[in-house]
């Protein structure tokens, strides 16, 4: 499998990709049709493999799984009496493929039962009557594919570090988005719906728990280029203007969510690197704003072989830092506060903006400092600090905002609206 991060043009090779979405669709209404709901629609989804994309078994008729093959350009299906059906992947119209995907499932023993209207997509056609020619740009499918190993490679790595519920990394057929969502374990505000051509509460259903989500868009939905995108909901009061990583990240007011432009990634020194400091600095946006327990939520990411420590253990071998010494350094421009514990250092940034005031940028807390309270004892310090020079402070960076905001007492540095 490889890491390398292929270069993708939208526009280049949209129509295969709008009809590639089609597909996607019939067999990702197939699996729903015949698998028992899972809580925000995780029984639809489709899954990145080093050949394509896979359904998992579906329970109908003796055990059916549905493979996209991108490598060879096949529809494979597999069955629980150990038939085998396929059909190739080409130029045609989305009428003959339903018709070719039917008679796949037909043969597997399966019924070819199914929703046949497309959701999510403008001025919708019935897969059966839709008859018009489709390209199909084998090559650009495979850049596709390559896209989203290398994207599906960092979500899962990122998801190791969360403790609380989790989706899995996992493709919806209805946006055509790689996605991946963390759950702060409270109940939300019902969702307003109103999803072209999704029913209202299967979205209701899908946002009934506060979430931070993000994922990747091949293109289309509203952009004309790939791209990651993150959100959260409900988005807590300050979301879309914290600050988030990398800098070429911004926020979409069209979309209300985080972008970060697949380019950025692709051309970046280290496209691992930029990815994840999009996810987790979106998550952490989400997560301070929004009073989440980060503490039992998040744990330190996870590594080959070695067992991650249960939090009793933790709790029994890290005391809180409160007491540890906190080290600043003062430029004339900017400046940081700064905890080294166990070896592992914590820091939280800042710019002066006059004599008067200080801006407080970003708060970096490893996870393996995550319990011990070590961000607190950052802002404490900057309000301290704060008191004695007799400067305001504004808090951009969420956590400390989120910090001061659990705290009245330390408010009065605050500087005054």
């Amino acid at each position: 499998m490889s890491n390398k991060w292929p270069r993708l043009d939208y526009l280049s090779w949209r129509e295969t990709c709008s009809a590639l979405h089609l597909y996607l669709q019939i067999a990702g209404k197939y699996r729903l049709a015949h698998s028992p709901w899972l809580n925000h629609s995780w029984n639809a989804t489709f899954y990145v493999t080093p050949r394509g994309l896979v359904s998992s078994p579906i329970p109908d008729g003796p055990g059916i799984e549905i493979a996209f093959d991108f490598h060879d350009h096949m529809v494979v299906g597999t069955c629980g009496s150990g038939r085998t059906a396929s059909f190739a992947l080409g130029p045609t119209t989305v009428a003959a493929f339903r018709a070719n995907f039917v008679q796949l499932i037909a043969d597997l023993g399966g019924t070819p039962t199914f929703n046949d209207t497309p959701n999510e997509v403008p001025n919708p056609i019935p897969f059966r009557e839709d008859h018009r020619d489709r390209p199909y740009d084998r090559e650009a499918v495979q850049r596709y594919h390559q896209a989203l190993v290398a994207a599906d490679r960092v979500f899962n790595r990122f998801r190791t570090s969360f403790l609380g519920k989790s989706s899995p990394v996992h493709l919806f057929w209805g946006a055509l988005d790689l996605a991946v969502t963390r759950f702060s374990g409270r109940r939300a505000p019902l969702h307003p719906a109103g999803i072209p051509s999704l029913p209202d509460n299967v979205a209701q259903e899908a946002y009934d728990r506060e979430v931070s989500s993000a994922g990747f868009w091949p293109g289309g939905n509203g952009i004309d280029y790939p791209a990651f995108y993150a959100y959260a909901y409900p988005a807590p009061n300050g979301y879309r203007g914290a600050p988030v990583r990398p800098d070429a990240a911004f926020w979409h007011d069209g979309l209300s969510e985080f972008m970060l432009p697949y380019d950025a990634v692709q051309s970046d020194a280290d496209p691992d690197a930029a990815l994840m400091a999009f996810l987790v600095s979106t998550y952490e946006a989400a997560a301070d704003l929004g009073s989440w327990d980060r503490d039992l939520l998040e744990c330190s990411p996870g590594q080959p072989r070695k067992v991650r420590a249960p939090d009793a253990e933790r709790a029994k071998v890290s005391p809180v830092a409160t007491d540890a010494p906190v080290e600043r350094e003062d430029g004339a421009s900017k400046g940081r506060y700064r905890m080294i514990l166990d070896g592992v250092e914590a820091e939280m940034t800042y710019s002066r903006a006059g004599d008067g005031l200080i801006i407080i940028d970003h708060t970096e807390v490893p996870a393996a400092l995550r319990g011990r309270k070590v961000g607190e004892r950052l802002v404490q310090q900057a309000v301290e600090d704060a008191r004695r020079e007799k400067v305001a402070l504004i808090p951009l960076c969420p956590f400390a905002k989120a910090q001061i905001g659990r705290h009245p007492e330390w408010q009065d540095v605050l500087r005054q609206s």
